[in-house]
């Protein structure tokens, strides 16, 4: 995966502190470290950042690139605007693959965005791009609600006499951006809204590791392609590695987990060092990348053939935003957590579907006084049993929305019910929810109970804060592999 040009997404309005020039990878160790991957079995590297046009270097280095036996592909990502200067000795050093980060067609809203001027430099860079051959010229639109969305249309109909592949980008968070989950446009919304226009909009074969679902309008010249990093994860089949500016080695764009290469170079680590170091490294990528995991041999591994290396050349990194991770010990092994402790998807696509059903608990301790007013129903904000009822629900119906890495579950029932104990003091609350799927419902069973002991609490604050909210637990679980859990008095 490659990171757009900087813009509202990952650029902090106060801009970055620039990383000082002695930190960053000089020409020679880039080339030295892209050789080296080269001979392990990669054969795409991508220079992207932010800029990689702020090199002064960069033509040589992509000649250099060119001339490293085994590397088949030199691709590059860009904010354009400097590409009308650039581009020809470019293309003449072997840039094979150009990408132009463009997000609005709008020059007014672009100067929103990129906060600088360039519109008309960018466009004009990507003429000469189709003028000189490259075939399709890429360009990478981040979509966000109520900000750009009204122009996905407009990006396709460029499509209708020019060689463009328009690549929607769902909004990611980035350190800095101020992700919002309600400026996202998912993958299948746009479909939607692309179809309303042309409905014989259609799906294109993908490779095996295409990061980008391919459509198409029928008789255009160029494609459409969506980039569904939120909606529709693509980790099992993303074979990427990234190598910041600095020199750091990361084997997922969203992993916490870096090894600087650099230090080990500068620090005259041996070649046989640097590839354990490098094949420690990604081992600890998802064990099902680019069609399988790397084999058991005493030797560094080898990565699959058509491995990608993107480069970043800016002189500041952006670390993603820390993701909540949802995670059950199965055996020894968190089923959510890969080998490297970075967050994933379980894939349920090889279980059957089976009845499943799931007990949960709450207790809300309110007190006696509270507890008087539930029993009769004289707070201001109303019913509380009934609403906490309500809202629970709501929130089991909508757990992986709440809980990024559960699975959306199409729910048969959720039963829930609160009542207070016989002191009335105590507000019970239970949840029993049922499916016919491929994964169990026991988080929908906490995320209700959890749900509506809160609401008890929002309800109830007013009166006094002294409230405890305590024994959130599974009771019970049924269906699936692991077959049934009964929690014991």
């Amino acid at each position: 995966m490659t990171l757009p040009a900087l813009g509202q997404y990952c650029m902090p309005a106060e801009g970055v502190s620039l990383t000082p020039k002695p930190q960053l990878l000089a020409t020679d160790e880039v080339l030295r470290l892209a050789e080296l991957f080269v001979r392990e079995g990669v054969t795409k590297i991508r220079l992207t950042g932010g800029e990689p046009t702020v090199r002064k270097d960069l033509v040589d280095i992509i000649a250099s690139l060119k001339q490293i036996k085994g590397l088949e592909t030199v691709a590059m990502t860009t904010n354009g605007l400097v590409l009308t200067r650039q581009l020809v000795p470019l293309q003449r050093a072997g840039l094979d693959i150009l990408n132009v980060s463009l997000d609005t067609l709008r020059p007014a809203r672009y100067e929103q965005i990129t906060r600088r001027k360039g519109y008309e430099r960018v466009r004009a860079g990507i003429d000469l791009a189709l003028q000189l051959g490259y075939s399709p010229v890429k360009v990478n639109v981040v979509l966000m609600r109520n900000f750009n969305d009204d122009e996905i249309c407009d990006f396709v109909q460029l499509t209708e006499d020019r060689n463009l592949d328009i690549r929607f980008i769902e909004y990611m968070p980035f350190s800095g951006n101020k992700w919002d989950y309600e400026k996202m446009v998912p993958f299948k919304e746009m479909v939607d809204k692309i179809q309303g226009q042309w409905p014989d909009f259609f799906a294109m074969a993908n490779g095996p590791n295409d990061t980008s679902k391919a459509f198409k309008v029928p008789g255009f010249q160029g494609q459409v392609g969506f980039i569904t990093s939120m909606s529709e994860h693509f980790c099992g089949s993303c074979n990427r590695l990234r190598l910041t500016a600095d020199g750091n080695l990361k084997v997922c764009l969203f992993g916490n987990t870096e090894i600087s290469l650099r230090d080990a170079l500068r620090s005259n680590c041996s070649e046989d060092d640097l590839l354990a170091l490098i094949g420690a490294a990604v081992k600890r990528k998802k064990k099902q990348h680019a069609g399988g995991s790397c084999p058991k041999t005493s030797s560094p591994p080898r990565w699959p053939p058509s491995c990608q290396l993107d480069t970043t050349f800016l002189q500041q990194t952006h670390t993603p935003l820390s993701r909540q991770v949802r995670t059950f010990v199965h055996g020894d092994k968190l089923t959510h957590v890969d080998d490297s402790g970075s967050a994933k998807m379980v894939d349920v696509s090889d279980k059957g579907a089976t009845t499943r059903t799931a007990l949960a608990q709450a207790v809300v301790q309110v007190g006696e006084k509270i507890g008087r007013l539930i029993r009769q129903n004289e707070l201001e904000k109303g019913d509380v049993l009934t609403i906490s009822q309500l809202a629970g629900i709501l929130a089991a119906k909508r757990t992986s929305e709440l809980i990024p890495l559960c699975h959306n579950i199409s729910l048969s029932s959720v039963n829930l019910t609160l009542k207070l104990n016989d002191s009335g003091s105590v507000v019970l609350i239970s949840s029993e929810v049922r499916c016919e799927g491929k994964t169990g419902v026991e988080m929908e069973a906490l995320t209700a109970v959890t749900v509506a002991a809160l609401t008890v609490y929002d309800m109830c604050k007013a009166v006094s804060h002294d409230i405890v909210i305590t024994d959130i637990c599974l009771l019970r679980k049924d269906g699936g592999r692991s077959g049934t859990f009964e929690r014991k008095p």
